[in-house]
């Protein structure tokens, strides 16, 4: 009702006032729509880099795609991603957050964006549910053609999770992002 606006109103108010950095934030629909609309272009991206992750993605239970730049909706604060988990059975998209935990551990791309691809429902829950860290030991060389040509040029991060990295320069051969915590973004779902 009324009292829970005018509380959410004061909690905003107080809010800007304490980050005048902080630029004011998008609404929720034009956050989620941007991450949309992002996820598709890097799918885009990969596919044409990779065009067998094409069938990857669209046979696997489910994908996870995450951008840590060339978002509007960055606020301050560095190291910080968006991306969205979606379940291919029901088509539901879960908006997640990515963070980097401990800056400067071997992380030689500031600019990264990732595609997960979940083989299972279980895993696609797990990381949806428990979030999920990449970590220290997670340096995986990406898979070559004979390994799995399905999944050529990702890195299997997690039993049933496999992953692609895209920098500026094109796919990644080796993850770089360690240190990495992926959770749900409570906000946006």
């Amino acid at each position: 009702g009324d009292v829970m606006r005018n509380i959410l109103l004061i909690a905003m108010a107080f809010c800007f006032t304490v980050l005048p950095l902080q630029v004011q934030a998008e609404s929720k629909d034009q956050q989620r729509a941007e991450i949309r609309t992002t996820s598709k272009s890097i799918l885009n991206k990969l596919y044409k880099v990779k065009p067998a992750s094409r069938g990857a993605v669209a046979n696997a239970a489910g994908y996870g795609v995450f951008s840590n730049f060339g978002m509007k909706i960055f606020l301050a604060g560095g190291g910080t991603g968006h991306g969205m988990v979606v379940d291919n059975a029901t088509n539901k998209e879960v908006f997640m957050k990515m963070a980097e935990v401990q800056a400067g551990l071997g992380f030689g791309v500031k600019k990264t964006q990732v595609v997960f691809v979940f083989e299972t429902p279980e895993a696609l829950r797990q990381f949806v549910n428990s979030g999920w860290e990449l970590g220290a030991q997670a340096t995986a060389a990406a898979i070559d053609g004979k390994t799995g040509a399905a999944y050529q040029g990702a890195a299997l991060v997690a039993p049933g999770v496999w992953m692609y990295q895209m920098t500026d320069k094109g796919l990644a051969a080796e993850i770089t992002a360690k240190g990495t915590k992926y959770y749900r973004n409570d906000e946006l779902n």
